[in-house]
C-alpha cells in the first residue's frame, strides 16, 4: 500500500472521529478492517512451485558434492547431509540417497574388490559392498578430525587427519591400528603409488613417504613457506605434484627434497588431480580445470558456473565428469591433449 493510500485513510478517520464517539467508533472498525484487507491484497502470493520442483529433482542446487568413485559398473558421488549419488557407469542416470542421520560426506572411494568406501566428517567410515545401494558405518576410534581416505591395492582402508594421524584397517572397518608421525599438521591427503609406496601430505607443507604400504614412514620433507597442501599426486617414488593456494602448483623429482613451481593460469586454489595413462589434470575453485602440457598448465574451459570443483573423473565415451558445489554435475569433452 502506498504513503497516500494510507494518509487518505488517516485524514478519513479523523473526519468521523470528529462527528462523534459513537459514530468514530464504528467507522474506525470499519476502516481497519479495509486497511487490513488492503494491506493483504499489497502482499504477493507466495508461490512454492519452485521450492517442491527442485524437491523432485535427483541433483539440486544446495546439494554441495564432495567426492566420485567408479567401479566397473557404477558411479558413486557423495556431498552434504549424508547425500549419495549413484549412476549407472555407461549411462548417466542419477538416483538420490540419504544416510541415515545426513552427515557430512568428505570423500569416497572404490576399493579393488568392487565395494566402495566414504568417510564423513563425524569420524564414521561407511561401507558399500552391493553398488551404494546400501550403507554400513563404522566408528573411527580417534579424538583427530579426519580429511582423506583410500582404499589400497589390499583393499585395506585409510584414513587420514589432524596431529598427522594416519589410521587403517584390514577388515573393513571393524578393527583400526592408529598411529602418527607427531606432527601437529593436518594431513590432507594420502596415496598408494604402487602396492608398497605410499605418500601422505598435508599443512605446513608436511610430505612422507613409506615404501612398506604404510607399516612405517619416512622422516617428514617440508615444502618451503609452509606451502599448504590442498591436493597432491605422486607418479612414481620420486616423482610428484602439490597444489594448494593462489592457483600454485610445485613439482619434485627426488620425493620432495626440493621443489620447481610450475606456471598456471590461475589464482584458484587447486583442489586436487586427475591423471589418465600420461595425462595429468588440476581442478579447483571457481570451475579450474587444467591440463599439464609437459612444462607447465593450460586452462580448460568448462563452461561453468564459478564454483568450485572438489572431484572429476573419467566416463566410458571419453568425456570428463565434474563434481562440486552448488549441485555441480556435468560431463564435459576433452579435447586431445599433449601430456608429460
Amino acid at each position: 500500500m502506498t504513503s497516500i493510500t494510507k494518509k487518505r485513510y488517516v485524514d478519513n478517520l479523523n473526519f468521523y472521529k470528529s462527528s462523534g464517539p459513537a459514530l468514530a467508533k464504528l467507522e474506525t472498525a470499519g476502516l481497519a478492517l479495509i486497511i487490513s484487507l488492503s494491506l493483504v491484497g499489497c502482499e504477493a502470493p507466495l508461490n512454492l512451485e519452485g521450492v517442491e520442483a527442485e524437491k523432485q529433482k535427483q541433483v539440486r542446487r544446495t546439494d554441495q558434492l564432495q567426492g566420485i568413485a567408479a567401479n566397473a559398473t557404477t558411479l558413486v558421488v557423495v556431498g552434504s547431509d549424508g547425500l549419495v549419488l549413484t549412476s549407472p557407469l555407461d549411462q548417466l542416470s542419477w538416483t538420490r540417497h540419504q544416510l541415515d542421520d545426513a552427515p557430512a560426506l568428505v570423500d569416497v572411494a572404490v576399493c579393488p574388490d568392487q565395494s566402495f568406501v566414504a568417510l564423513s566428517i563425524d569420524k564414521r567410515a561407511w561401507f558399500s559392498a552391493d553398488n551404494g545401494l546400501s550403507w554400513q558405518s563404522k566408528k573411527l576410534p580417534t579424538p583427530e578430525d579426519l580429511l582423506d581416505l583410500t582404499c589400497a591395492p589390499d583393499n585395506s582402508i585409510w584414513v587420514v587427519g589432524s596431529f598427522s594421524t594416519v589410521l587403517n584397517s584390514t577388515d573393513k572397518g571393524e578393527s583400526w591400528h592408529e598411529t602418527t608421525l607427531n606432527e601437529d599438521a593436518m594431513l590432507t591427503g594420502i596415496q598408494f603409488v604402487d602396492q608398497n609406496t605410499v605418500f601422505i601430505s598435508g599443512e605446513f607443507g608436511l610430505v612422507s613417504r613409506s615404501d612398506d604400504a604404510g607399516m612405517s614412514w619416512n622422516t617428514p620433507e617440508m615444502i618451503p613457506n609452509d606451502f599448504y597442501t590442498h591436493a597432491a599426486h605422486f607418479t612414481s617414488a620420486s616423482e610428484g605434484w602439490v597444489g594448494g593456494l593462489s592457483g600454485q602448483i610445485l613439482y619434485t623429482e627426488d620425493a620432495g627434497v626440493s621443489w620447481e613451481k610450475q606456471l598456471t593460469p590461475t589464482e584458484s586454489p587447486i583442489y586436487g588431480f586427475y591423471s589418465i595413462g600420461e595425462k595429468l589434470f588440476a581442478f579447483g575453485d571457481h570451475s579450474t580445470l587444467l591440463s599439464f602440457t609437459g612444462q607447465d598448465w593450460a586452462e580448460i574451459d568448462t563452461h561453468g558456473r564459478p564454483v568450485y570443483l572438489r572431484d572429476v573423473t573419467q566416463l566410458p565415451s571419453g568425456d570428463f565428469l565434474l563434481a562440486g558445489g552448488s549441485g555441480s554435475l556435468f560431463s564435459l569433452a576433452i579435447q586431445p591433449i599433449s601430456g608429460k
